[in-house]
């Protein structure tokens, strides 16, 4: 286990067992990154708290990473910037250093969520983007019928949004972030409209979230869902999604800028 307990990243992922999966399954996607590029505007010194590989990075001129699990920073590919070992909580840099600043799908694995914003708020004279899920939502997806246990452990972990807002300042503004349906991006609400892709365990693998449900939980989510599935009853309640382009779940983006 390498993550630090205190600060940064929480230690409630051990991302020495779970990074190869991650890597995997979770690439960036394209028009994902243009709503995180839009949201940093013009800045060309970029802050990335909870950086892990780097995903994303290089919507970004000149990116300044932070990561504390050692097993992440050791995954980044070459040619990225070496991550500074450090913690949200506890940034090393001074009082305005950054142009913008960006902390994407990592906010909810901190272990205070409010002071790690504050901080990166501390060091940013420009926007603050959060790439999070309302924890609101997040039941709202299909995959609660068949794995409550998986998405009562998101909506828990991740921070309200008006908490982050409140968190950063200045003027805020919370955007739902459409998934394509052939996202890259391997969440689990990337697969809404291909939910034989979350049979795959390394599919799976690639979520935090089912890190923390014991084997029977999955496997009764893949009983049930491969029923489902044969039998036809998923695509009378949800084939519909099947040729949706897009979804408007639980992914959002906040983004704030200082009063000055």
């Amino acid at each position: 286990m390498t993550t630090r307990t205190h600060g940064g990243c929480a230690g409630d992922v051990d991302h020495g067992a779970t990074g190869s999966g991650h890597l995997s399954g979770r690439r960036p996607d394209d028009r994902i990154a243009r709503f995180v590029a839009r949201a940093l505007g013009e800045a060309r010194t970029v802050l990335n708290v909870g950086a892990g590989t780097g995903s994303y990075e290089d919507v970004a001129a000149a990116v300044t990473a932070v990561e504390p699990s050692a097993s992440m920073r050791a995954r980044r590919p070459t040619g990225f910037t070496r991550a500074v070992d450090a913690v949200a909580e506890d940034l090393p840099f001074a009082d305005d250093a950054f142009d913008a600043a960006m902390t994407l799908f990592s906010v909810h694995q901190w272990s205070d969520a409010t002071a790690g914003l504050q901080e990166m708020r501390r060091v940013t004279r420009g926007p603050v983007a959060v790439l999070t899920c309302d924890p609101v939502m997040v039941r709202d997806f299909w995959l609660y019928r068949y794995s409550p246990e998986v998405l009562d452990t998101e909506a828990r972990r991740y921070p309200p949004v008006d908490e982050i807002v409140a968190a950063l300042g200045g003027t805020g503004t919370v955007d739902a972030v459409p998934i394509p349906l052939d996202c890259t991006d391997g969440f689990n609400e990337a697969y809404y409209g291909r939910p034989e892709m979350l049979l795959d365990p390394a599919a799976r693998q690639a979520c935090s979230a089912w890190s923390f449900v014991d084997d029977g939980a999955r496997e009764r989510f893949d009983r049930t869902l491969r029923h489902d599935l044969d039998s036809g009853a998923w695509d009378r309640r949800f084939g519909h999604l099947r040729t949706q382009p897009t979804y408007r779940g639980s992914l959002v983006l906040v983004r704030a800028v200082p009063c000055r």
